[in-house]
Formats: structure tokens, C-alpha cells, sequence
């Protein structure tokens, strides 16, 4: 009889109390692992489309180049940095969580579906700010500062206007995004996963930052709700 709970990791963050569950749920009938910060369930293992779809949809807009360095803000479950190595294009990966617990899972293989993330050379777990590093000239990668790169994509807070923290905001401002896609290659790509529908005056702001930009609808199947879910994807391209 399969294990129906267990908490594999607990642990006090500056955002508050973060656990890494497992447990078997019996009506999609499959093992579970989820991620909660306080109260609110960040991820679940059940529900990983659109996260796939931000780093493959992500990365398939990006044309001309044969070797792409691309940052990825939010570990999570690890599956949009998996999605990404398995590009062949990539030649360097960094992941950005701000809750180095988080990274610390990965590293100690508490997560069998991503083990090439603690593996894979050409990735790199790094615990920090995303915010942060998005605004500030230096960029991301810490070692070589200022250094551009292929596409940021991102997924952290639950949609544009619904944020984990309030300081977060500015990151989705006009002037936020500017610095971002300062950062980026001619032609790189931003990608951010949304919890919420499409948000016309987000993807409006985008336009007026980026060349192009769009938000795509991402569909799952829902067995707790027996219906279709869905998610938002939004891509923004620099020129």
C-alpha cells in the first residue's frame, strides 16, 4: 500500500516556513510532491505543463544563435530548468531561488524527476535575489558581470499582480522590465509563467518594453477538478 504523507524537508525561511511534501493521491493516482511557503501551495508535481512550456516555448523563439546562456529566475520543482538542458543549444544554465533550502533539496536528490539540475555541468544553482540581480547593471551571472544573455525565464510569483512578496512589484513595472531586457541578446527572449488568465494591461506593457510580446494559454488536464485547467505563458522579445 502505497505511503500516503510524508514531509521530506521543513524549514524557517526570511518568507516564511517552506516544506517539501510527498504523498500518494488516490484520485489521479500517482505520487505527489508539493512545495508549501506558509499557508499557500507554490508547486505540485501533479501539475507541471506549463512550466515545460515556458522553457520549451521560451526557447524555441530564440533564432540565429547556436549556443545560448539562459537564466532561469525560481528552482521550484525544477522542471522549467530540466525542460531547458534538454535543449542542445544550451551552453550555460543559471537558476536563481532566493530560498536556499530549496536548491539544497535538489542538491541532496530529495527530487528524483530532476537529478541532471545537481548533475548536468552546464548547469549552475545559485541562491539569490532574481529581483535584485534583474535590476541592477551587473545582470545575473556572478562571475562575470554584465555579461548578456539568451533568455530569462521566469517563475516565482503566482501571476504579474498576485506577488509572494511586495517587493517584487517593480520587477513588473516598465522601468523593471527595461532593465531586464537591457540583459538580454539582440532577439532574446522573456518568458513568465502566470497562475492567472491573460492580463491585457500586462501584456500591453510588455509591448511598449519589448519588440513583440504575447501571452499564450496553456491547458492541462485537472483530474482533482475533472475538467481542463489552465495557465499563462508570457513571451517577449527583444529586437
Amino acid at each position: 500500500m502505497p505511503l500516503r504523507f510524508e514531509e521530506l524537508a521543513w524549514q524557517r525561511t526570511p518568507m516564511g516556513e517552506i516544506s517539501l511534501r510527498r504523498r500518494h493521491d488516490p484520485v489521479a493516482d500517482a505520487e505527489v510532491y508539493e512545495v508549501k511557503l506558509g499557508d499557500e501551495f507554490l508547486m505540485s508535481s501533479l501539475f507541471t505543463v506549463a512550466e515545460v512550456e515556458l522553457a520549451r516555448r521560451g526557447l524555441a523563439a530564440i533564432d540565429g544563435y547556436d549556443a545560448l546562456d539562459v537564466v532561469v529566475g525560481g528552482l521550484g520543482l525544477g522542471y522549467t530548468a530540466t525542460t531547458a538542458l534538454a535543449d542542445r543549444r544550451i551552453r550555460s544554465l543559471l537558476v536563481i531561488d532566493a530560498i536556499e533550502e530549496v536548491i539544497a533539496w535538489h542538491r541532496q536528490g530529495l527530487l528524483p524527476f530532476t537529478p541532471a539540475l545537481a548533475a548536468d555541468p552546464r548547469c549552475r544553482l545559485v541562491h539569490g535575489d532574481f529581483f535584485a540581480l534583474s535590476a541592477a547593471s551587473t545582470g545575473y551571472h556572478p562571475d562575470h558581470p554584465g555579461q548578456p544573455v539568451h533568455a530569462v525565464l521566469v517563475d516565482i510569483d503566482h501571476s504579474p499582480r498576485h506577488l509572494l512578496h511586495p517587493t517584487h512589484a517593480p520587477f513588473y513595472t516598465p522601468e523593471g522590465l527595461r532593465r531586464l531586457a537591457g540583459h538580454l541578446h539582440p532577439g532574446g527572449v522573456f518568458g513568465l509563467w502566470s497562475n492567472d488568465p491573460p492580463d491585457d494591461a500586462f501584456t500591453a506593457v510588455l509591448a511598449d518594453v519589448f519588440d513583440t510580446a504575447r501571452a499564450e494559454v496553456v491547458e492541462f488536464d485537472n483530474p482533482l477538478q475533472q475538467r481542463t485547467s489552465t495557465n499563462t505563458i508570457y513571451l517577449a522579445q527583444t529586437g
